[in-house]
């Protein structure tokens, strides 16, 4: 089992730090993703072993917490469970690992506590320099500021994950890529000749209903005897519209936006009155709109009041990009929703940015929630390392060599570092440790993009402090969980029978010298 957390953590160890190399994977689809990114390389595999879907779980994990550290804690987690192996082997029991790790993981959060620097989270070029560093390790870092520009914008205008969207649009150039006060939807008005495609300051009116006439719910027979009848039942579903409309109109709104259909009639209606409408949008998009404009999605016509209008829009515009239309709902007063337009040569590029701005975004969040920071470039696991190797000797009893053992794993990120640079690792590693001994120096690193020795606060590599936290604690308890697991049992179903059904007489098995010595024995 230990083995096969291993080889997944082998996959993923090239793709850490600046100088990491990308992966080509086959999605289910047939489509190519091009990344390095950790969680997305192991969302795409497909594993049958249980341990090591249980090892993409915890990428997984990573990505929802903190959005970042995907790679690092499959690889501190592959180097714990691969220095327990030799523990096993000499006959330690797990259990004892388990309780020495727990003991290294509450120290390593102490020492993390400890050389961790405040910082004003309010400072732009503080947050700017983090996140640069932050994303250092992608692939979009050679597009020097953006994305980072980009990341800060988007979290300092809305602090909730679900409110900010990336859109990707092909074509243009990454330098075009945005943030936009408010929201960007792939839709164009419903009447382009008749309806206005820009409004400055509109009133916005959502509704989550449609503006037709209501079929009859199951089968209705309506029996005509006059020809005049068949003329009243087509008024009144004419007046039934125009009653709906009327409603809407008496708000005197600019623009009209319904999650279900609208009628050609009301579409009349509404463009007579100069308002613009956007038929058929999703669910999730309308929630946004109303939290960019401060409308509030309204379920009849009927139950609206002034209070749903949306009125904090500063503009309404719908501009053709590529070949299709989107319609922009932007310059909002105080927008709790926003979108991110990425522009790019191809979708491969872009799908790669998407999932680098998102992490950016992440490390905004957590320096936002938690402004405290730790020194990059492996320098806080050698920090880590030298103070569990120093503390290890105080340990009591057999405990002493997984805590031990455990010390030494946390030198797996900055020797992994060491590899993707392609300089000399154990020269590199033992001047490391050489200035780490003592406990000092926990400013000096790895640069990863040239594998030279220095003090992080100058090269300004830094991370964030829960990252590194919840990296610590999601690989040592993951790498505890698989410990304890002393065998793999298959829970496949059993075909049940029916009740007084006997079984079905099997063949007999004839011995043969091979299996002569096993303890078969043949039915009488």
């Amino acid at each position: 089992m230990i083995d096969v957390y291993q080889a997944v953590a082998d996959i993923i160890r090239t793709t850490l730090g600046p100088r990491s190399m990308m992966k080509m994977l086959i999605d289910a689809g047939g489509g190519i993703v091009v990344t390095s990114d950790g969680n997305a390389i192991l969302r795409e595999i497909d594993l049958a072993h249980p341990a090591a879907k249980s090892m993409i779980e915890l990428s997984r994990t990573q990505d929802e917490e903190v959005g970042d550290g995907t790679t690092s804690v499959i690889i501190l987690a592959g180097e714990m469970l691969h220095v327990a192996e030799a523990l096993i082997d000499k006959s330690c029991h797990p259990t004892v690992i388990c309780r020495a790790y727990n003991k290294a993981l509450e120290d390593a959060i102490a020492v993390l506590d400890k050389i961790a620097m405040p910082i004003d989270a309010k400072d732009r070029g503080t947050m700017l320099g983090i996140v640069k560093s932050c994303i250092g390790t992608k692939v979009t870092s050679q597009f020097g500021d953006l994305i980072a520009d980009l990341a800060i914008d988007a979290t300092t205008t809305v602090d909730i994950k679900n409110y900010i969207k990336i859109e990707k649009v092909p074509g243009g150039q990454l330098e075009d890529s945005r943030v936009l006060k408010g929201v960007m939807i792939n839709k164009d008005v419903v009447v382009p000749g008749k309806m206005k495609r820009k409004i400055v300051n509109p009133r916005v009116i959502l509704l989550d209903c449609s503006l037709e006439y209501k079929k009859g719910e199951n089968q209705t027979n309506a029996e005509l005897l006059k020809e005049e009848d068949w003329s009243l039942l087509l008024r009144m579903e004419e007046e039934y519209i125009e009653e709906l409309c009327m409603q809407i109109l008496k708000f005197k709104p600019d623009l009209v936006i319904t999650e279900k259909g609208l009628s050609d009639l009301a579409l009349h209606f509404l463009s007579k009155h100069g308002v613009s409408a956007i038929r058929r949008l999703r669910k999730s998009d309308n929630n946004r709109i109303a939290k960019a404009c401060g409308a509030v999605i309204v379920n009849r016509p009927y139950e609206l009041r002034e209070s749903d209008v949306g009125t904090g829009t500063g503009l309404f515009e719908v501009k053709k990009i590529g070949d299709e239309f989107f319609a922009f709902i932007v310059e909002c007063k105080d927008p709790k929703a926003c979108t991110v337009l990425l522009r790019g040569a191809s979708k491969d590029l872009l799908n790669e940015v998407e999932r680098n701005l998102q992490d950016a975004m992440s490390v905004a969040r957590n320096i936002i929630k938690n402004p405290k920071l730790v020194p990059g470039g492996g320098a806080t696991e050698l920090t880590v390392s030298a103070t569990l190797k120093q503390k290890s000797s105080s340990v009591q009893g057999i405990e002493k060599w997984p805590y031990e053992a455990a010390a030494i794993a946390f030198e797996a990120i900055p020797r992994t570092l060491a590899q993707n640079c392609g300089v000399n690792v154990i020269r590199t590693m033992t001047a490391l440790q050489g200035k780490h001994a003592n406990g000092e120096n926990a400013w000096i690193g790895i640069n990863g993009n040239t594998g030279d020795i220095t003090d992080m606060k100058e090269c300004k590599i830094w991370d964030a402090y829960n990252v590194k936290a919840q990296t610590f604690k999601t690989a040592i308890e993951a790498a505890c969980m698989l410990l304890r697991i002393d065998d793999v049992v298959s829970g496949g179903s059993i075909k049940r029978q029916a009740p007084g059904a006997g079984k079905a007489p099997s063949k007999l098995k004839v011995e043969t010298e091979a299996n002569a010595d096993s303890e078969q024995i043949l039915p009488d």
